[in-house]
């Protein structure tokens, strides 16, 4: 089992909003804004949205942060760096980056569920440099050569 320790941030304007899942089967946690007022995401805008949350990682785990597909296809509030990473050494508060899509503005407001997150194991690899590659079928052929 995985432990991921949290708390609040010094200055976080509301309770903490503690990362749940919305489901027993659900991969994600969902995030929660945590705001003393709204904060209004104009079309095409983008904003940076404090949660109020701090995570602790265990070594060679990272915690990805994606959106939430209902926000996204109801709303076009999406997450701007999908995903994004939060490394195992950072200690700071998780702020997230949506992008309004829409055509019309949308109200970020306090304990609204904006991202989700997925905490998935970290593979450090070596990395050899080699004078050449062994040669597969697909070879260097790149965007679209495997079909529409």
């Amino acid at each position: 089992m995985v432990i991921v320790n949290f708390q609040a941030t010094n200055d976080a304007d509301h309770a903490l909003l503690p990362p749940k899942r919305a489901s027993e089967g659900a991969a994600g946690f969902d995030l929660c804004a945590n705001l003393a007022k709204p904060i209004a995401i104009a079309p095409m805008e983008r904003a940076i949205i404090p949660t109020g949350l701090m995570i602790e990682l265990t070594e060679f785990y990272e915690a990805q942060i994606r959106p939430r597909s209902g926000l996204a296809i109801k709303s076009g509030i999406t997450v701007i760096n999908s995903p994004g990473t939060i490394d195992w050494d950072y200690r700071g508060e998780i702020k997230i980056g949506l992008v309004n899509l829409s055509n019309a503005s949308f109200d970020i407001t306090h304990g609204m569920r904006i991202a989700q997150m997925i905490i998935a194991p970290v593979t450090v690899p070596e990395f050899v440099e080699v004078s050449e590659f062994g040669t597969t079928l697909r070879g260097e052929k790149g965007f679209g050569s495997t079909g529409s």
